[in-house]
């Protein structure tokens, strides 16, 4: 299903930061927005995770589909008592029956699973607050993955990662959209323009067209 933008405006503090954005993200692909500091990427991304009420204008294809995010820095505190795998875990939240049911057996095998994937797993058990800043930007995908989302949406996963770390996400959010999955990246990094199936760029909150 193709998720459309009509005319998205956006502001904060009554400042409009998104201008009338009209455009569509296609299912099975991976979208990137790309775009100066301060051209509003994060804030499309956050009015296509109804973390941010648009203005104007209305986003289409949504609704009753399973949407994952990943922020560019993690809500979780750097001292709070939690492992790698319990931020995984929260990945399978949306799909427990009830507020305080457990994570099943099959629900344990993927959470374990998209640590895998990123090359994570042996750090499952590790503190969270103790992973460096490339290692926790994994785990928080990974928490992506477990959601088994029909959406992902990420700002700018592979900052500050190493060239392996990078490839290694880039691998999965490939596999996620070919499995079906609309995938839009905010980003800055060459090797995901390159590898994306569609760009939207920003100038000052407008879409412009981009060189490819």
């Amino acid at each position: 299903m193709t998720i459309r933008l009509r005319q998205v405006t956006a502001e904060y503090d009554g400042q409009r930061v998104l201008h009338r954005i009209s455009a569509e993200l296609r299912s099975g692909a991976i979208t990137v927005v790309t775009g100066a500091n301060g051209a509003g990427k994060s804030t499309l991304l956050a009015v296509l995770a109804g973390l941010h009420q648009p203005t104007t204008g209305e986003v289409d294809g949504l609704a009753g589909r399973a949407l994952a995010y990943v922020p560019q820095r993690s809500a979780v505190p750097e001292h709070f008592p939690v492992t790698a795998r319990d931020v995984a875990s929260m990945g399978r939240w949306p799909a427990l029956r009830h507020r305080w049911a457990r994570l099943d057996a099959r629900d344990r095998r993927l959470v374990d699973s998209s640590l895998d994937r990123l090359d994570v797993l042996p750090l499952a058990p590790r503190s969270f607050g103790e992973l460096s800043g490339g290692q926790r930007q994994r785990v928080l995908v990974a928490q992506a993955l477990a959601r088994e989302a029909d959406v992902l949406l990420l700002d700018e996963p592979t900052v500050g990662l190493d060239l392996a770390a990078g490839r290694a996400i880039r691998a999965v959010l490939r596999a996620e959209a070919e499995r079906g999955a609309t995938v839009v990246e905010v980003t800055h990094d060459p090797l995901a323009v390159t590898d994306a199936d569609a760009r939207l760029h920003l100038e000052s909150g407008h879409l412009v067209p981009a060189l490819r």
